[in-house]
């Protein structure tokens, strides 16, 4: 795995208007930030990495954490000491205020090798039959993207990258697996990820990835964040074995 930090001091990031969002009830500690536009798309994530940015200093104070989708942000609070009536004016007021030079972001391209296998319990040979590509363009087409790490769950560890090219863009199986893999690297829809434990699944499976994708004894105990690119490398079976991968 190797790391690159990527350079966005030249992007001016203004606050966000009242179109460009609604803020709605979820729950009696929280609200989620829904973008006016709903497409997946880089600006999209750039909106809600501004909207991430504008509410960060009143975490800790007024509030209690943000969690990132693609054109979605859930904002929680503690009950205790706001309410939504109270809770929200600090909310308008601090995304409508202009946000600093993303300068100090911590955005990087993350490149993760991945041994695209043919074995029966992968899918890869079924998703070239299925797309009508052979499996060398199935590799070079998933290979070739950067993909931006638009949100983090399911799991801890788990990184939805979008967007897979569409060429390559199946729906999820009719029925999940019992059990996927650590470390698979998966696609469905127009999404990429890697399972970072053994989990049920119903993503089509490509290969395997030799990093850990969740690892809470590290800090950070993920190697990529929202707002990441990543690129997956092409291994051999004896490269993905020599870098404590797993068969």
């Amino acid at each position: 795995m190797s790391e690159i930090n990527l350079n966005r001091s030249d992007l001016l990031v203004c606050g966000l208007s009242a179109a460009d969002y609604h803020l709605q009830i979820a729950g009696e500690n929280a609200y989620i930030l829904y973008l006016t536009t709903q497409q997946i798309s880089p600006g999209a994530a750039l909106h809600i990495q501004t909207a991430m940015q504008l509410l960060q200093p009143l975490v800790g104070t007024v509030l209690v954490e943000l969690l990132p989708s693609y054109a979605s942000l859930l904002i929680t609070f503690n009950p205790l000491q706001q309410s939504h009536l109270t809770l929200r004016p600090q909310l308008v007021k601090a995304l409508a205020k202009p946000a600093a030079k993303l300068a100090t972001s911590t955005a990087k391209c993350v490149e993760l090798p991945v041994w695209y296998s043919e074995q029966d319990d992968l899918d890869l040979v079924r998703v070239a039959k299925a797309t009508g590509l052979s499996v060398a363009e199935v590799i070079a087409l998933h290979s070739q993207c950067s993909y931006q790490v638009y949100a983090i769950g399911f799991a801890p560890g788990f990184a939805y990258l979008g967007e897979l090219p569409a060429a390559l863009a199946l729906p999820r199986l009719s029925t999940p697996r019992a059990k996927v893999p650590a470390g698979a690297v998966a696609i469905a829809d127009r999404q990429t990820a890697v399972y970072p434990a053994a989990s049920p699944g119903g993503w089509h499976l490509l290969g395997l990835c030799p990093v850990p994708m969740f690892n809470a004894k590290q800090q950070p105990a993920m190697p990529v964040a929202v707002g990441d690119q990543v690129n997956f490398v092409p291994i051999t079976a004896r490269d993905y074995s020599l870098l404590g991968g797993l068969v």
